[in-house]
């Protein structure tokens, strides 16, 4: 796909990933919507980049909110033919801790955003790339580009949430492309390691040191806009498709 002219939503798109991702994507010519829940940030970014950027307010796992962000997008620019989905919580505890079992509500608002509100994105987002005329020979419409993570399969202690939510992920990655096919539309997903994002600033120094002696090259933090550089390539490449591709320099999560 030419992402010249193209529209795309990333979720998640006021910090981290999802906002590298929308600098990248503003600097090969497309149009951009970012959905996210901080309105001061993203307003702050649609003043950066003009009128190729709009921010909606929306709560990724809320069906209303997320139909009042897609039809944003199309009343501005017309359709969509990208959706990145970087939104995403991750607070860490362990099954059972020092203050007990872990709450319910706390594993269950972990998987609402980070695997419903994914997948409630997508659907909504593939429901109106079927609509666009084919932008290839190949009669490609469209692309959706998830975010997992490394804990997807070496999911750290205190974890179990997170991981559940990022292999969920992981494990629609195929169907999702055999569902979205027969419309032109490819699915990968990203895997990150840890990366220099708001989320990794709720980890301790000492933590975030040991995660990166255990990268194997180079052994640092990975940069947001080296994901952003691969959701790109994705976009770009149409044979990419059904695919889930590792992000993290090696890397192999200890147990803790």
């Amino acid at each position: 796909m030419n992402l010249q002219d193209k529209v795309a939503i990333v979720t998640g798109g006021a910090s981290g990933l999802g906002e590298a991702t929308v600098s990248r994507l503003v600097e090969k010519g497309a149009k951009v919507v970012i959905f996210d829940l901080n309105e001061e940030k993203g307003k702050e970014l649609v003043g950066q980049f003009g009128d190729k950027v709009q921010f909606a307010l929306v709560n990724v796992a809320d069906q209303e909110s997320v139909q009042k962000g897609i039809q944003q997008a199309i009343d501005a620019f017309g359709a969509i033919h990208v959706c990145v989905n970087c939104a995403g919580i991750g607070k860490p505890a362990k099954t059972i801790g020092r203050k007990g079992v872990m709450a319910l509500e706390d594993f269950t608002k972990i998987i609402n955003v980070n695997l419903i509100g994914t997948f409630n994105v997508l659907r909504l987002a593939a429901n109106e790339m079927k609509n666009n005329e084919p932008l290839t020979d190949s009669g490609e419409r469209g692309v959706i580009i998830n975010t997992a993570s490394a804990a997807a399969f070496e999911g750290q202690m205190g974890q179990a949430a997170y991981s559940a939510s990022k292999g969920g992920i992981v494990g629609m990655t195929l169907p999702l492309t055999r569902d979205l096919a027969e419309f032109g539309i490819r699915v990968a997903s990203i895997a990150p390691g840890m990366f220099l994002t708001p989320m990794a600033g709720e980890l301790s120094d000492k933590v975030l040191q040991k995660i990166s002696e255990g990268v194997e090259f180079p052994k640092r933090l990975g940069r947001p806009y080296e994901y952003a550089e691969l959701a790109t390539f994705i976009m770009e490449h149409e044979y990419v498709n059904g695919e889930v591709i590792r992000l993290d320099g090696g890397v192999r999560l200890s147990p803790r």
